[in-house]
């Protein structure tokens, strides 16, 4: 697979223009950059990409990758793993380390001998590492638990459900947690519920003792076709003004926003921006800007590759840069699922590649 390793350069001095900064191992591809970005040096490359662990893995199968960071470059990650996708044999499994040095993959938790599902890390305020995850055969059905560490991954407290007694998927589904500019814990939820899907945010004003879960966000599903959306993931552009980005089942990324910290949303429309039925995130870089990443491909049920990097100066009402980080090279790749934040002026990323490994990737950004 190719593995973008360059710098993008846009800037207007009378005209666009852009430059490949480094190539990967003598290989190139295009990059699509807009016109419409105005008085702005942007650029971004590749400082990192490397997998955390190879062939010789404990599991057949991994997928569903979560990353945070613990400062002086560490990283602590987690995922699902194990004979495949909604076995019984199916647990979290976490590694933790530096690119070039990663501890290897070993089973974090298993609450019972049921599926587990789609790990959510959080550095949390409060000093403590939260690790959400899902358990349950059926993912109607599944509930979610939560335990955290005081020591950086190193011990864990024994998991718990979040909402006990809660089926069907309360705090985060998939996607990372937000703290707001009050404090509130926005976490971004949704229900599969006989194939008709919902979002809603779960909030906690009390850091994460007791959660609220707001309405449904409207939709109208004679615009979005299909299933519906699933998998928010957040940011906030200004103090109490929240916005979501949901993947959908109608062929595009669809978008929601709040006014009022997350607590009311406004009507769940389509963006521009194409979306195959499979995990997005964001990383907020401050004020309007933001990044997604995705893969940019339309349709239900789409390819999942390549894996992109797409970045807004206007709170995502237009992407003028889009990085492939990697583009994969046929029908059964699959680059997916990923997870992404900002950290020192870098985003961090990883994602599951080929349900076989995670990837990790680190961009420079600068001009933003």
């Amino acid at each position: 697979m190719e593995i973008r390793k360059f710098a993008l350069i846009a800037s207007f001095c009378g005209g666009l223009f852009w430059q490949s900064c480094q190539q990967s191992q003598s290989h190139s591809s295009a990059v699509d950059i807009s016109d419409d970005l105005q008085h702005s040096d942007m650029e971004l490359n590749t400082v990192t990409y490397e997998h955390v662990f190879g062939d010789d893995r404990p599991f057949a199968q991994c997928h569903a990758s979560t990353i945070t960071g613990l400062g002086d470059g560490n990283y602590l990650l987690a995922w699902f793993a194990g004979s495949y996708e909604k076995h019984d044999d199916v647990g979290i499994w976490t590694a933790k380390g530096k690119p070039g040095n990663w501890s290897a993959p070993k089973l974090l938790v298993k609450v019972r001998n049921d599926p587990h599902w789609n790990p959510v890390l959080f550095n949390a305020p409060d000093g403590k590492v939260y690790l959400y995850f899902k358990v349950g055969k059926e993912i109607d059905f599944w509930e979610t638990w939560v335990q955290y560490s005081e020591d950086g991954g190193e011990t864990w407290s024994e998991a718990r459900e979040l909402v006990p007694g809660d089926k069907g998927g309360r705090g985060p589904v998939r996607n990372h947690m937000l703290v707001l500019s009050n404090g509130t814990w926005l976490a971004p939820a949704s229900i599969e519920r006989d194939k008709v899907w919902d979002v809603f945010i779960d909030r906690s004003e009390d850091g994460g003792n007791t959660w609220v879960a707001t309405d449904k966000l409207d939709l109208d599903r004679n615009e979005v076709t299909g299933e519906g959306v699933i998998q928010p993931a957040l940011w906030e552009s200004r103090p109490g003004h929240v916005h979501m980005l949901m993947r959908s089942s109608s062929g595009k990324i669809c978008r929601s926003d709040s006014e009022d910290y997350g607590k009311t949303w406004s009507k769940i429309t389509g963006t521009d921006l194409p979306n195959n039925n499979s995990g997005i995130d964001v990383a907020h870089l401050g004020g309007e800007k933001v990044a997604l990443i995705y893969n940019p491909v339309s349709g239900n049920w789409g390819k999942r590759y390549p894996i992109t990097v797409a970045i807004s100066t206007d709170n995502g009402k237009t992407w003028p840069l889009k990085y492939d980080i990697e583009k994969g090279e046929g029908e059964k790749d699959e680059l997916s699922y990923p997870a992404i934040f900002h950290e020192d002026g870098h985003l961090v990323a990883c994602y599951t590649w080929n349900r076989q490994r995670v990837a990790f990737w680190k961009g420079a950004i600068k001009g933003f």
